[in-house]
């Protein structure tokens, strides 16, 4: 944690280069990816402050959009699309993902009652061989099935329809920094 600490002690210590994001913020893109802590969006994009709008959950799921119980998942897409308007978002899975892993295996996940029910939100249960270390083609399953998940929220849905939003499917390798996008005419993960 000293490491941390340290940092954050020194890093408002450069007010001029942070000045202008309190003028507001303008994102192009929403970047919905897993919690895990080997994920790094702005690692892996190079973007800067103010360039990602990001939603990081367990698993990287989308849960089903429900206007009666809305989630901070749902509020955090809507303000992205209506609000900010972002042009584009990526779902982007990853290899060694704990959350897919435990589905593709099928774990006993009674210790864990909440990863158990907001993992449920997963369904259809991601495929994939349950041997795989990297889970490859579970988080690829499993970031499609987020993709159709988005496409069911009306935000969305509405933007896609006019020709203001693009959804894109990301794989990032953890063990190689390799970041695979789908490619629709293939139904393949291929190199960016």
């Amino acid at each position: 944690m000293q490491p941390l600490i340290d940092n954050a002690r020194t890093f408002g210590q450069r007010p001029e280069e942070f000045a202008r994001l309190a003028e507001g913020q303008a994102p192009e893109v929403l970047f919905i990816t897993c919690s895990d802590s080997r994920v790094v969006p702005a690692l892996i994009t190079g973007a800067g402050p103010g360039q990602l709008f990001e939603l990081r959950t367990a698993g990287n799921i989308v849960p089903p959009y429900a206007s009666e119980r809305p989630t901070s998942e749902a509020a955090t897409i809507e303000y992205a699309v209506e609000v900010l308007g972002v042009r584009d978002i990526v779902v982007c899975g990853h290899s060694h993902c704990g959350a897919v892993g435990a589905l593709v295996r099928g774990d006993d996940l009674d210790a864990v009652p909440a990863v158990r029910d907001w993992l449920a939100h997963a369904t259809p249960r991601p495929s994939g061989a349950a041997e795989d270390p990297e889970v490859a083609e579970g988080v690829q399953s499993h970031v499609l099935t987020q993709l159709l998940r988005l496409r069911s929220y009306p935000c969305v849905e509405r933007r896609i329809a006019q020709g203001r939003l693009a959804l894109h499917g990301w794989y990032y390798e953890v063990h190689t920094g390799a970041v695979r996008s789908h490619r629709p005419r293939t139904d393949t993960f291929e190199a960016l």
